[in-house]
């Protein structure tokens, strides 16, 4: 099944649900012509080049030969068409060799990136999260010689945290850094699940990678971040000879065969201080929270890929009798359900687009707003948002590339049809760069308390201020958005409420309703996006402008998530509030043990 990336699409939720123009004073180069052959390039890349190998990469998988990983056929002169085409480069600085667009567009290429090739878009997305932790933490040096090398793709980049017995608990690692005789470092230790790893389509590897140095006290305090490159790096930038590290074995895995999982093994590996002693962990978090945004739109990316492998196969497979034309061995799409699931999947994959898109837009802004306080509440939106994009949103890919292999039937149970392939990589997504417990976590213990309540009200605010326009818009479909909307307000209003009194006294009832208050504000905010798009097409048609086809999709997409899933939302209020009184009564052997 070929991919079609949703470039219309895209561009729409970038302007309407995302509010990509407020950042037109600091990116003045990033107008309309431009964001579209942005898009419009990315999208032939990722359809003509990337989508095809997706399948190839799956049946073929990465393979480790005589201690070096070899990738799927075809993977190396696709990420060398990527790189050279300037794609690695789009937010970079300039100093560096970047382009300096917004990291809006970058975040809506790689959804682009992902649903082509999620294996594949891994590699350069680990880049991207070293060139974050290198250009905020890096000294002048390590910025000079290395980062010019990530930004163009020549060299990629590696995350460098998790260990056999030191799940998402980091303060467990053991991984030691030890003083050498040059002034460097030396690391011994072994670290699981490190995504591209090692790989044979880029000349050299930049590992970060937290360790421990011998007096380091116990816990995250003691906990430094290192950077140890694959081959060593002469101050001309020139490769030397390969340093002692190496991979240990490839992870066998559920999805995304073609990313090489790897074990890594750091065998006295020649290292040099990122930042300060003992203040890894917060280092590596600048890394950790651009992955978790691209991350979350791996969650759009993989349901548009499914979503659109089901549509196609809705239209082409015959079964049954039609409700509609009373028509014998009917196309699938014919029948009600079906027809009503493949619109709930393009909904909420909008819905998720728009929360990916304005959490990049407040990124934006927290560092290019025009003023001071408009870059303060820009970044407490970005990070209140940002466990919302990465849970919610990997969640809805589950789901939807679930209902893909629903649509198939038994046909998406078989291999043959790439729908299970979908699911699989989809699976992934919730449970790396922090789990969706642990973002749940996050919410609700870190991100409800921000600017003593002021990232949550302000959000507040601006869903009602929408549902006053969608009311005063005086068409009856707006209506209806509008009062599902704002009773799912209320409800989220009401819950934050809760689990703001109980994160005072009885912290265990509140983490006993994380997950579920993810889910509920996740729900909502996804509908303000649905909403806003319903606006900006209403406006569109009424002044005559535009695909009115199109757009009415948007107004149909919006009304059908109000009432399917924002009427829902009240009903979910009782499972954050459940409290954890029966969680703490309950024993092992209550539970069959």
């Amino acid at each position: 099944m070929t991919y079609r990336a949703p470039v219309r699409d895209i561009a729409f939720s970038l302007r309407h649900a995302a509010g990509f123009d407020r950042l037109s004073g600091a990116f003045p180069d990033a107008d309309a012509e431009t964001v579209q052959a942005v898009l419009d390039g990315a999208g032939a890349l990722a359809g003509d080049i990337l989508a095809p190998l997706n399948r190839t990469g799956d049946l073929t998988g990465a393979r480790l030969e005589n201690g070096v990983v070899r990738t799927a056929p075809g993977f190396g002169e696709a990420y060398q068409q990527f790189a050279q085409g300037g794609w690695n480069s789009l937010a970079a600085d300039p100093a560096h060799g970047g382009q300096g667009l917004p990291k809006s567009l970058e975040i809506g290429v790689f959804e682009m990136v992902h649903a082509a090739n999620m294996a594949l878009g891994l590699c350069p997305m680990l880049t991207l999260g070293a060139i974050e932790a290198l250009a905020h933490h890096g000294s002048d040096r390590q910025k000079a010689l290395y980062l010019p090398r990530l930004v163009s793709g020549a060299w990629t980049g590696t995350m460098n945290l998790t260990e056999p017995q030191a799940g998402s608990d980091l303060a467990a690692i053991a991984t030691l850094a030890t003083p050498d005789a040059t002034g460097g470092w030396s690391i011994t230790g072994q670290k699981i699940y490190i995504t591209w790893g090692d790989h044979d389509v880029a000349d050299n590897i930049v590992h970060l990678v937290l360790a421990r140095t011998p007096d380091a006290p116990p816990g995250v305090k003691g906990i430094s971040l290192f950077l140890a490159p694959k081959m060593l790096v002469d101050e001309d930038g020139s490769l030397g000879a390969a340093n002692a590290l190496r991979a240990g074995g490839l992870e066998h895995k559920l999805g995304i065969h073609g990313s090489p999982t790897c074990v890594m093994l750091f065998e006295g590996a020649r290292a040099e201080l990122v930042g300060e002693l003992g203040k890894g962990l917060a280092h590596m978090f600048t890394m950790m929270n651009a992955a978790r945004l691209q991350v979350g739109t791996q969650g759009v990316a993989i349901a548009e890929r499914a979503y659109q492998q089901a549509l196609a196969f809705s239209l082409e497979r015959r079964q049954g009798r039609s409700a509609w034309t009373g028509e014998n061995a009917a196309r699938l799409f014919d029948h009600p359900d079906v027809r009503r699931t493949l619109m709930l999947m393009k909904a909420r994959i909008e819905a998720a687009r728009g929360v990916c898109l304005s959490t990049a837009v407040a990124a934006d802004l927290a560092t290019h707003g025009a003023t001071e306080d408009e870059r303060v509440a820009a970044k407490l939106r970005e990070e209140l948002l940002t466990p919302i994009a990465k849970a919610w949103s990997t969640d809805l890919g589950v789901e939807v590339a679930s209902q893909g292999v629903q649509i198939h039937g038994g046909m998406g149970f078989v291999e043959e049809t790439g729908a299970a392939q979908h699911y699989r990589d989809a699976r992934i997504a919730p449970i790396y760069e922090g789990t969706n417990g642990i973002q749940a976590i996050d919410l609700i213990g870190r991100k409800l308390g921000l600017g003593e309540g002021q990232a949550i009200g302000d959000l507040m605010d601006d869903v009602r201020d929408t549902i006053d326009t969608l009311n005063a818009a005086g068409d009856p479909a707006l209506g209806t958005i509008a009062r599902r909307l704002e009773t799912a307000l209320d409800a989220a209003s009401s819950a934050t409420a809760w689990l703001i009194e109980r994160r005072a006294r009885a912290m265990p009832d509140a983490l006993s309703g994380a997950t579920a208050y993810l889910k509920l504000l996740g729900d909502v905010v996804g509908g303000w996006m649905l909403a806003k798009g319903a606006l900006a097409a209403s406006a569109a048609i009424a002044a005559g402008e535009g695909d009115a086809a199109w757009l009415g999709g948007k107004q149909a997409l919006a009304r059908l998530y109000a009432e399917a899933v924002l009427a829902q939302v009240p009903g979910q209020v009782a499972g954050v509030m459940i409290g954890a009184a029966d969680f703490e009564a309950t024993t092992p052997e209550m539970l069959g043990a």
